[in-house]
């Protein structure tokens, strides 16, 4: 055999060597959990989670120097509360993410629309919202494209760049494959038990536990099946920049802001 030949068997075997197959990474599965602090200083979470972070370029934090937030909703289904929160966030124009799954995209195409429109990131929930680690390769990938080729059909954005996990479940090769499939794996870093329906207690509610919550660099996630938080969404913005406190895009988290 010419040596050539060889250094280039040699060559492509130390590629496929290097880059691990997503089937070939660990399938424990996690549940997202992140430990809340003190008012006004960041959450942390475990480290175990920071490193599976870390290797998939995903995030649940920004950088914690500055006083920037990053509002993020998820919406699994239409309570008809989402266009209250879309007109706060253009009253004080401010950027929102949105995190949708099939069966809203199916009951909810004006409101995705008008999302895009004004400037906000509509993200991956998955189709049909199963817990990720339980479906195979080929399943995860279904359940990523059916939503993005659906988005793509409504608004005519090709682009969908962020994946919230369902139930926030999540393992090593949920991240690493939904890496290669281009995606940025989007945690949080400050929440509350608010996407019970029937377990709602008002508006003051729900500002006070937001707001003794928040912290720089938070992604905060919240349920836009609310109405509490609907209602207080004017409020907490409000009383955040009041604090001095900036609302950014998850552009700018991707961008410009370190890795946990």
């Amino acid at each position: 055999m010419k040596r050539w030949m060889v250094f280039i068997l040699i060559f492509f075997a130390l590629i496929a060597v290097a880059v691990k197959p997503a089937h070939a990474f660990d399938n424990t599965k996690y549940n997202w959990s992140y430990k809340p602090a003190p008012t006004h200083t960041p959450a942390d979470t475990e480290e175990t989670y920071k490193a599976l972070l870390k290797q998939s370029d995903s995030y649940y934090i920004g950088n914690t120097e500055e006083k920037t937030l990053y509002l993020t909703f998820d919406n699994g289904y239409e309570n008809g509360y989402t266009e209250t929160v879309l007109d706060v966030l253009k009253e004080k124009k401010v950027p929102g993410a949105f995190f949708v799954t099939g069966h809203y995209l199916k009951t909810a195409e004006p409101l995705v629309k008008r999302m895009v429109d004004e400037g906000h990131i509509v993200g991956n929930h998955s189709f049909h919202h199963p817990s990720l680690p339980t479906v195979n390769d080929s399943k995860l990938k279904d359940e990523l494209d059916a939503v993005k080729e659906m988005f793509t059909t409504i608004t005519g954005e090709a682009h969908m760049q962020y994946l919230r996990a369902p139930r926030g479940e999540f393992s090593e090769r949920t991240l690493m494959l939904s890496k290669e499939l281009g995606y940025t794996n989007v945690f949080w870093s400050l929440a509350y038990k608010d996407w019970e329906v029937d377990k709602q207690r008002g508006k003051e509610y729900a500002f006070e536990q937001v707001m003794k919550r928040i912290h720089p660099g938070a992604v905060m996630l919240i349920h836009s099946v609310s109405p509490d938080n609907a209602a207080a969404l004017g409020d907490i913005i409000d009383a955040c920049e009041e604090q001095g406190y900036t609302f950014k895009s998850l552009d700018d988290l991707a961008l410009n802001q370190p890795l946990p």
